[in-house]
């Protein structure tokens, strides 16, 4: 079974398919508690949530008629049967986004078929989780998966700059800076990538934040 706190249809927000319709399923529970976390309702043992078979919600997300499914959290490859969910998506040609925290390991989801495609974050001192992070998953991410970096201050973006340095990300996968919604202006992040000539590394809005209310569920 797996432990739904929320289902739903909208535009994926951030991403290399930002823009473009999705199909969301969010699932409960995090290992991590970051500072800035905007789902912790989802993450907390009372949040309102349902059990659905991996079938059950495959049949539901059938009838959307919608390419793409994000699977998000919480962190969901935290649920038992995930495996079983990202298998039967993607044997129906779906395209599969894990939007995963970055302190789990991803070997086990990547095979040499078809594989779902990662956006894993990595936190940053910010966040008070950098410690958590898998580093060793770098080398198992590919050209449709991406690295996202979530920054609340100049201290957080030279330390994104020297991962991504680090562990050569461009060159194996998308790479994004985004700001924690609130803390630092995008045009301070921009500046900062120019000032380091960040070529090939994007700025990322979260685009359900300025469509509708921050706080709004369902989008």
């Amino acid at each position: 079974m797996l432990t739904v706190v929320e289902r739903f249809v909208s535009i994926n927000g951030e991403g290399a398919h930002a823009g473009e319709l999705a199909v969301f399923i969010r699932f409960k529970g995090c290992n991590l508690g970051c500072s800035y976390c905007d789902t912790k309702w989802a993450n907390s043992s009372g949040a309102d949530c349902s059990d659905f078979t991996a079938d059950a919600l495959v049949s539901w997300i059938r009838q959307k008629g919608i390419k793409n499914v994000t699977l998000t959290g919480g962190e969901p490859l935290l649920q038992d049967d995930i495996d079983v969910l990202i298998n039967k998506l993607l044997a129906l040609g779906l395209r599969v986004e894990i939007e995963t925290n970055g302190s789990l390991p991803l070997n086990r989801y990547i095979s040499e078929g078809a594989r779902p495609a990662f956006t894993m974050d990595y936190k940053l001192p910010s966040s008070n989780m950098e410690s958590a992070m898998r580093r060793d998953n770098f080398k198992l991410l590919g050209r449709h998966d991406t690295v996202k970096f979530v920054a609340g201050s100049v201290a957080d973006l030279d330390r994104a700059r020297e991962v991504i340095e680090d562990y050569k990300l461009t060159e194996r996968c998308h790479v994004f800076l985004s700001p924690v919604f609130g803390k630092i202006r995008p045009a301070e992040i921009v500046e900062y990538m120019l000032d380091h000539e960040m070529n090939n590394v994007r700025l990322q809005l979260q685009l359900h934040k300025f469509i509708w209310n921050p706080a709004k569920r369902g989008v």
